[in-house]
């Protein structure tokens, strides 16, 4: 039908479409690695553990639950590898649901389409930490996809949709000064959030913890130094 995996769903979340009540649709596979990934299972391409949903279920539970919610908040894994996704955006979208795009940045040709086809209302980007240190954060990857993940970023900030972008802090890996370095890479106007690492369940099984970093202030001082920044923190 569409192409997709999908890996779960989430009947109802108060947190993940801001100022929306939306459910949540996992999708699965991912191209990066990082290390903190709390949603491990997802990574791997191919079959969702358990058999996941099919695309028929899927559906089914949003028409179910459409008079309950405002939105469907799609994410993954990496929504945007799966060539089925405009295509299950628009059914969403005749169902009178509004549609927020979690993504890497990976897949700018896939952002642009879905902008373009009118079939996103919010979208979301994961900046992982400043241009010259992603791989410390997602593994070996090529200079290209890199750059993907700039021009999508680009994308967005042009789309004249809603967004976010958030980094996910790991101490042992980004400190003040490099989120503060992150936060001068983003548009103006836009949105930041940061979140801190969650170790209950992560890609490296063994990732040692690190002490805290404060992110509230931290936050702060984003907006202090880029005040056009509009920074929070998200549990």
């Amino acid at each position: 039908m569409y192409g997709m995996n999908f890996a779960g769903f989430q009947s109802v979340s108060l947190l993940d479409y801001p100022e929306h009540v939306c459910s949540i649709v996992f999708t699965q596979g991912c191209p990066f690695r990082c290390v903190y990934c709390h949603n491990p299972e997802l990574v791997p391409v191919g079959t969702p553990v358990g058999g996941g949903l099919s695309e028929e279920e899927v559906l089914r539970r949003l028409e179910s639950r459409k008079t309950m919610i405002d939105g469907v908040c799609v994410t993954g894994g990496e929504p945007t590898i799966h060539p089925g996704l405009p295509v299950f955006l628009r059914d969403v979208k005749q169902m009178g649901l509004k549609v927020k795009l979690d993504t890497n940045g990976v897949h700018p040709a896939m952002v642009r389409r879905v902008i373009q086809e009118g079939l996103v209302d919010f979208i979301a980007m994961d900046v992982k930490h400043t241009w010259d240190r992603y791989r410390d954060i997602v593994g070996m990857i090529s200079e290209k996809a890199l750059e993907n993940c700039q021009e999508t970023m680009v994308l967005i900030a042009s789309s004249g949709l809603p967004f976010e972008f958030r980094t996910t802090v790991y101490p042992a890996l980004h400190d003040e000064a490099s989120l503060l370095q992150i936060a001068a890479m983003l548009p103006p106007g836009a949105r930041y959030a940061l979140q801190p690492v969650r170790y209950e369940k992560t890609l490296k099984a063994d990732l040692p913890p690190a002490p805290a970093l404060d992110v509230v202030g931290i936050a702060q001082t984003i907006m202090r130094i880029h005040p056009t920044v509009r920074a929070c923190v998200r549990a």
